[in-house]
């Protein structure tokens, strides 16, 4: 199905690995022009060969988002190389789980450090960008936390939940510019970020982390994880002119679990 991207540049940050990764390469396999970004060059290019041998092409570019001046000069970097940008997926950085006994205020400006401002400090120039060309989509992967307090996840649920009303935000305020944001909220999902929070919550109560995901797993109707190319294909929707009526949206992806009408 041609969803109407092939040849348009698309930007996903943190492409290296986990639901980046699978957004990269589903925009890939449409035909769009994919820039990965992410801290670690060496990953990137890990990421980089996995879609040669599908016979598929990822252009690279190495920045520390959680520095503003770091995210101009890449996006700036793409504009020039790659063209003019019209699709950013975000998906960069991750608020490590804390328990409580080990949440200091060190540990807060980390989490939003890490996930906030490594989508605000992209955003800035992008949405520019793309507002003075009368066009564009933004898709900001934005996990559940922001949705649900958790003891283990206050820093990073309280980011969670800044980015989703900020991406809201952006939607009203560049939507006459023919600009859209949307956001996906997933659940529990197959990535190595499982592992960690399994880590902290076994810390916290002293259980096994086998027992705390088979609990987790009972919680959600649909009775798995999600795999992260789901989501990729969901942020593939949102971004492309099949949604082209679609923004300000937030889209839970969590199996049913999160109950909220």
């Amino acid at each position: 199905m041609d969803v109407g991207l092939a040849g348009r540049v698309v930007v996903v940050t943190g492409a290296s690995k986990g639901i980046g990764f699978a957004c990269a390469l589903a925009f890939a396999r449409e035909g769009a022009k994919v820039v990965g970004v992410s801290r670690d060059l060496a990953h990137l290019h890990a990421a980089q060969h996995d879609l040669q041998r599908e016979g598929l092409h990822l252009e690279v570019a190495a920045a520390d988002l959680r520095e503003s001046v770091a995210a101009q000069m890449v996006a700036e970097y793409i504009e020039n190389e790659f063209g003019p940008i019209d699709v950013l997926v975000n998906c960069a950085g991750a608020a490590r789980r804390t328990p409580p006994a080990e949440l200091h205020a060190d540990a807060m400006h980390a989490a939003m450090q890490a996930k906030y401002f490594t989508y605000m400090h992209m955003i800035d120039p992008v949405i520019r960008r793309m507002a003075a060309r009368g066009h564009g989509s933004i898709v900001n992967v934005v996990g559940q936390g922001g949705r649900q307090a958790s003891p283990l996840h206050i820093a990073g649920g309280a980011a969670n939940a800044a980015l989703m009303l900020a991406s809201v935000g952006y939607a009203k305020a560049y939507a006459a510019k023919g600009v859209r944001v949307n956001v996906i909220n997933p659940g529990l999902t197959r990535t190595g970020r499982v592992q960690e929070g399994l880590d902290a919550e076994s810390r916290a109560s002293g259980r096994p982390a086998e027992e705390i995901l088979a609990g987790q797993l009972a919680e959600i109707p649909l009775g798995r994880m999600a795999d992260p190319h789901e989501v990729a294909n969901v942020a593939l929707f949102l971004a492309s002119p099949l949604a082209s009526y679609v923004t300000g949206a937030v889209i839970p992806m969590d199996g049913g679990k999160t109950s909220v009408i």
